[in-house]
């Protein structure tokens, strides 16, 4: 299996219109479907070109039964419900028709995927959270995507570092049957390996995509010389890890191990972020989690950053204090304090999950 070239600087999401209560987008990357997916909510509206069957060109013709034709048209949705799985192909809208050229009323599906131009509206101005979202999107065409690539002697698994999270891409193995090949048996299996994998990897990435070769052994150092024998130019570096697999890759943007390389991405300050306020439940010190407790650390002015799930902040069914959490992050600004919406698409992020969603770094310890 290949992956599709990455993507390169200058390459996310667009503005091609922008008012108060309507933004024309369009959709240039996986990243811009993460944040398509947390702007776009019930209630909302989504209009973009779809295709209807006009039931008024079904009939006989020969004396056959002739289908309606499918017809390309604009439609726009009233939200009812959306789905989308991170890093999948496809956001899904589902809704009721309320502008189209025929079945006003109906029910129907936008399929949204990268290079589409959607155009969302909401009924009052768009709230302060969503710009910020959006303002990040459009940001992140100045971050260059970079590859990481997890090694071991028998398997090579490719991610691709996003500014909201960690894709997995590609995996090359050299396992079958449920064994592992004996390497020292197989010098020449091994290197007819590195050669495949290297072939692949240099025609799914774009020459000018920085690459991390990280794990727990030397194999990474091995595949770094054979790559390096091939004359590339890009940025290529070896990182040490203490595990392989996913958690291997988790592992340097938990530990910074990727050195300033990552340090304009959203995913790397929530990171270092989330970490010390981990750090901080573990020795007891200026954090608070918990409905009860942010709420108290809220109304004495307490909060210096809340670390809040992207998701969680736009469920409306979900309430601290009595309100949303829309209308209860509100009050942080009074206190001076700021506010980071989180990817859930990396471990640290599953964690904050694991704890409700939200996590406050303090001022002082309550």
């Amino acid at each position: 299996m290949m992956a599709s070239k990455s993507a390169s600087l200058g390459e996310s999401m667009q503005i091609l219109k922008r008012e108060a209560t309507l933004w024309r987008l369009r959709i240039n990357t996986d990243d811009d479907l993460w944040s398509l997916a947390r702007l776009a909510r019930r209630g909302m509206s989504l209009g973009m070109l779809g295709e209807r069957r006009d039931q008024t060109t079904a009939g006989e013709e020969g004396g056959r039964a002739k289908s309606a034709e499918r017809k390309k048209m604009w439609i726009k949705l009233r939200i009812e419900s959306t789905e989308y799985q991170s890093y999948s192909e496809v956001f899904r809208v589902h809704g009721i028709i309320e502008e189209a050229k025929i079945d006003l009323g109906s029910y129907h599906t936008h399929n949204i995927s990268i290079g589409d131009e959607v155009e969302l509206t909401c009924q009052t101005p768009f709230l302060e959270t969503d710009i910020v979202l959006l303002q990040q999107a459009v940001d992140a065409s100045q971050q260059v995507q970079i590859a990481l690539a997890v090694v071991e002697n028998d398997e090579v698994i490719l991610f691709h570092i996003t500014p909201r999270g960690l894709r997995e891409s590609t995996t090359w193995t050299m396992r079958g049957g449920g064994k592992r090949v004996d390497i020292k048996e197989s010098t020449g299996v091994a290197k007819n390996f590195r050669s495949k994998v290297i072939n692949e990897l240099t025609a799914s990435l774009d020459d000018d995509t920085p690459l991390i070769l990280c794990g727990p052994g030397h194999a990474r150092d091995t595949l770094l010389s054979d790559l390096k024998n091939t004359g590339q130019s890009r940025f290529t570096a070896s990182i040490g890890t203490a595990m392989s697999g996913r958690a291997g890759a988790n592992e340097v943007l938990r530990e910074g191990l990727a050195g300033g390389l990552l340090d304009d991405y959203a995913i790397s300050k929530e990171i270092v972020l989330l970490e010390e306020a981990w750090k901080r439940v573990s020795t007891n010190g200026a954090v608070a989690y918990g409905l009860e407790q942010l709420d108290k650390a809220l109304n004495e002015g307490a909060i210096e950053t809340l670390l809040i799930s992207a998701d969680l902040l736009r469920a409306d069914d979900v309430l601290i204090a009595g309100k949303t959490w829309q209308q209860w992050t509100a009050r942080l600004t009074e206190f001076g304090g700021n506010m980071i919406q989180c990817s859930t698409d990396h471990d640290s992020g599953q964690q904050l999950l694991g704890i409700g969603g939200a996590i406050a770094l303090l001022r002082f310890k309550m």
